[in-house]
């Protein structure tokens, strides 16, 4: 599949001597969406502004749809519309005044079916003669993405873009999001919100002190470290688990009570009848069983603590 970002051993140290991000290589695929995940001061907020050349580059270099982001900047900049964490608006214009300006900085034609698209699908067209200063925080945050859409981008960057809203807003971007998808519209985005990256992402990376630890599709990172466990609440408890139970992935909790049995839940054989059946030719009673298994959450976490090397 053509990559549509393409970095390459990228670095940046600030003046301060911080290493803000340490020889970063990844490609972002045309059309999918990536989430970027990593506790704050990971480095994700310094790599988006770096590909949108806001924060200049250390040592390294950057393809945006194959256009240099230093020697081809404004070739590189036209591709990209950026939903910036922080919110930065012209408090007195209206959203539409607004959102036209946007599209006219880029040198794009006046389309105001266009606009008015973008403002309906982000249900701002009602508020368009609105001052962006009178608008709710939630509408604020729409209007900074019909601004970032208002050159018809090819790759969107949505930096935390859910942090402080509603839920409600939260589902209307996942939506709007999921059709620029299918509009053809590559979306990168960060977040620390891992039901967020789980809801959307195709492939999931995990930055971690200015290096990506980890890149990986997010079904095969849920299949390979997501774990299921069924945990057997026993009659009696046990003193050690008994010869032949071996071959089970069986943990006996530290007061003997609890026998904890980890298994693929994807599949198609998990072992658990023949556990059960085993404990019962053993004699082995349980009272209650329970079954649950590790969310993104857990498995980011466990990354994030993972080896500090």
């Amino acid at each position: 599949m053509h990559h549509v970002i393409s970095i390459e051993q990228l670095s940046k140290t600030y003046a301060s001597g911080h290493p803000a991000l340490k020889t970063i290589d990844l490609q972002i695929r045309r059309g999918e969406i990536f989430a970027l995940l990593g506790p704050n001061g990971a480095g994700k907020t310094t790599l988006i502004s770096i590909i949108c050349g806001i924060v200049n580059p250390g040592a390294g270099r950057v393809l945006v749809d194959g256009h240099d982001i230093v020697r081809d900047y404004r070739a590189a900049r036209s591709k990209i519309g950026l939903v910036p964490q922080e919110l930065y608006n012209e408090g007195f214009e209206s959203v539409w005044a607004t959102v036209r300006f946007s599209r006219g900085l880029f040198g794009k034609k006046p389309n105001d079916a266009y606009l008015e698209k973008i403002l309906r699908d982000l249900s701002l067209w009602d508020k368009r003669d609105a001052r962006i200063l009178d608008l709710s925080g939630g509408m604020k945050r729409r209007v900074m993405i019909a601004k970032a859409l208002s050159h018809e981008p090819s790759i969107l960057f949505l930096d935390e873009p859910t942090a402080g809203v509603d839920v409600e807003l939260r589902r209307d971007m996942w939506e709007m999001v999921r059709g620029l998808r299918e509009s053809g519209v590559t979306i990168i985005l960060t977040t620390h919100y891992i039901e967020e990256a789980e809801e959307m992402a195709d492939r999931i990376g995990v930055i971690r002190q200015g290096e990506i630890i980890l890149v990986e599709d997010k079904d095969v990172l849920m299949h390979k470290l997501g774990k299921k466990q069924l945990t057997l609440i026993l009659q009696q408890p046990l003193a050690a688990l008994p010869a032949g139970l071996e071959t089970f992935q069986l943990e006996l909790s530290a007061d003997g009570t609890q026998l904890v049995y980890t298994f693929d839940a994807q599949h198609e054989h998990t072992g658990i009848a023949d556990l059960l059946k085993c404990l019962g030719e053993h004699g082995i009673d349980f009272k209650d069983l329970q079954s649950s298994q590790s969310s993104l959450e857990e498995i980011f976490v466990n990354l994030v603590k993972g080896s500090r090397t």
